[in-house]
């Protein structure tokens, strides 16, 4: 169990370098989170986007990028294909968004033909450091997947699943999310939950323990399961949280990281090499998070 992301960083520094290739790179901030990893042996960086601009931007930081890091794009299209080109190649083993719209780096990854497909579903995972909670906390999927059926779902919860093996779950919980811990024909959300249970725990989603439907307090609050008399060996202790739809991990995800003060890191996995994402907006240290992540499940 990794409580902190420090642990996570602890965790990683045992592992060899990999490359990643840093789309939009002229961005002082992402800079400064790629020189931190490298200076700790953890990365190597490849840079795409507006030469000048890159090089201006290490500058800023003291640096002087080799020329033969950088890779010239004029545009974020052009970036985003040069980077799954490259990533194809095997020249990088995963990729990091910079200065452009997720929209575009993804439209070049999920082309069939040419892009990182491999066949399976793709699907966001976000990392949690919640001061009120002991462990960090995965959420999925607050940001690929708008309207998941329930095939969709299975592939999101065996992508996190595997990201949660990665970094050392043997065995994760897995709490399937509603608003109530009932079933009910009127809510497709239950059912689907109740069935994903039973598909999870007899072994068809990797290994882990799953519940569902359930509440979110009682997914994190023991307390919370103890009133309702709810018995689970997920209740209070959920290692993931499974949400509906792209606009329940949206709020879950930002009221996590704004009214709880909650660390966050967060990934495309089910490609053919991780995806790390972050908003635009980012400080350094939460784009440094999404580097070491991403890092740390590199080969999942």
């Amino acid at each position: 169990m990794l409580t902190t992301f420090a642990d996570l960083e602890k965790q990683t520094a045992r592992l060899p370098a990999r490359t990643v290739a840093l789309v939009i790179a002229q961005d002082a901030r992402l800079q400064e989170a790629a020189f931190k990893l490298e200076s700790d042996n953890l990365l190597r960086t490849l840079f795409i986007g507006d030469r000048a601009a890159i090089q201006e931007a290490a500058a800023r930081l003291g640096r002087l990028i080799p020329e033969e890091h950088i890779f010239e794009a004029s545009n974020p299209a052009n970036a985003a294909s040069l980077a799954v080109k490259i990533a194809r190649e095997g020249k990088a083993d995963f990729l990091m968004k910079g200065k452009l719209e997720t929209a575009e780096l993804l439209r070049p990854v999920v082309n069939r033909e040419t892009g990182l497909f491999r066949g399976a579903v793709m699907s966001h995972v976000a990392l949690f450091e919640v001061p009120a909670y002991r462990k960090l906390l995965a959420v999925t999927d607050g940001g690929m997947l708008p309207y998941p059926t329930l095939e969709q779902k299975k592939g999101i919860i065996r992508n996190a699943v595997g990201l949660l093996h990665a970094i050392g779950y043997e065995n994760p919980k897995v709490c399937i999310l509603a608003a109530t811990e009932k079933i009910n024909q009127k809510m497709p959300e239950t059912m689907e939950a109740a069935l994903l249970k039973d598909m999870a725990n007899s072994g068809e989603l990797g290994d882990c323990t799953a519940e569902g439907p359930i509440s979110l307090d009682l997914a994190l609050t023991k307390e919370r399961s103890g009133d309702k008399g709810y018995a689970s060996p997920c209740a209070g202790d959920a290692d993931l949280l499974v949400v509906p739809n792209i606009h329940a991990g949206n709020i879950l995800g930002k009221c996590l990281v704004e009214m709880a003060k909650a660390k966050m890191a967060g990934l495309v996995v089910g490609a053919q090499c991780p995806i790390a994402l972050a908003s635009r907006g980012s400080s350094a240290e939460e784009l440094r998070r999404s580097l070491l992540l991403a890092r740390a499940v590199c080969g999942m």
